[in-house]
């Protein structure tokens, strides 16, 4: 089981790299392969498993792309996933917040310390509420910024493709070094600065240090991460 997710890791770090040089690059060729590297990312687990449904859905991505080599349609297309998974993991977030349901950062801490989530500390609970909300709005602010830098980059953004020249432009490259990398060192100073908080708030947490952090969070299992998504 570590291995699939060591594997994922892998693959989702590969994602950015190569969808920012063939964004860049307008090169067709690596756009495809950045796209089937997606399609891997999302599909990994059942199949290793040999899920049948699974290699179908592979297979008709494979014939997808192959069938859009010839084209610049696999380079648009690139356009959109940074705002779609920053817009799915807000909603992931914002919803826990919803009456009824424990809050997603919540339910981490108490799966942490091994107790119920009512059974945290009611400042702690109060934390992992707002955090979780802290969440939702980062992300959301992410997703848009990336849909707007989409629509006027040029010269293969939204409005670009359409045939009416946005007023304010932005480069591909530029809209690239944001959707495809930025992103993601503001999601990693996000949560490495909340660590530090936390720290300086909680000081007496169930976990060592960063390191033993991160290993306790990935002990919870792919068992509680799929509750989380019900």
């Amino acid at each position: 089981m570590m291995g699939i997710v060591l594997l994922r890791v892998v693959l989702a770090a590969a994602y950015p790299l190569l969808a920012h040089r063939a964004s860049v690059d307008a090169n067709n060729a690596l756009a495809i392969v950045a796209l089937l590297d997606l399609v891997l990312v999302v599909l990994l687990e059942p199949l290793l498993r040999a899920r049948t449904w699974a290699w179908l859905l592979l297979a008709l991505a494979c014939a997808g792309l192959w069938a859009m080599r010839g084209s610049d349609v696999p380079v648009v297309l690139l356009l959109g996933p940074p705002a779609l998974f920053a817009a799915l993991i807000s909603w992931f977030f914002g919803r826990s917040l919803r009456a009824g349901r424990v809050p997603v950062i919540t339910r981490i801490a108490a799966a942490m310390e091994g107790c119920p989530p009512d059974a945290l500390e009611p400042r702690l609970l109060r934390y992992t509420t707002r955090l979780t909300l802290a969440w939702a709005v980062l992300l959301a602010v992410l997703a848009l910024a990336d849909s707007a830098l989409a629509v006027i980059a040029v010269p293969d953004g939204v409005l670009a493709r359409l045939g009416y020249p946005p007023l304010i432009s932005v480069s591909q490259q530029a809209w690239s070094w944001f959707a495809n990398l930025l992103d993601y060192g503001i999601l990693a100073v996000f949560f490495i600065g909340e660590y530090l908080l936390r720290k300086r708030w909680f000081p007496d947490p169930p976990y060592r240090n960063f390191v033993d952090f991160l290993r306790r969070m990935g002990q919870l299992g792919p068992g509680f991460w799929r509750d989380m998504f019900r």
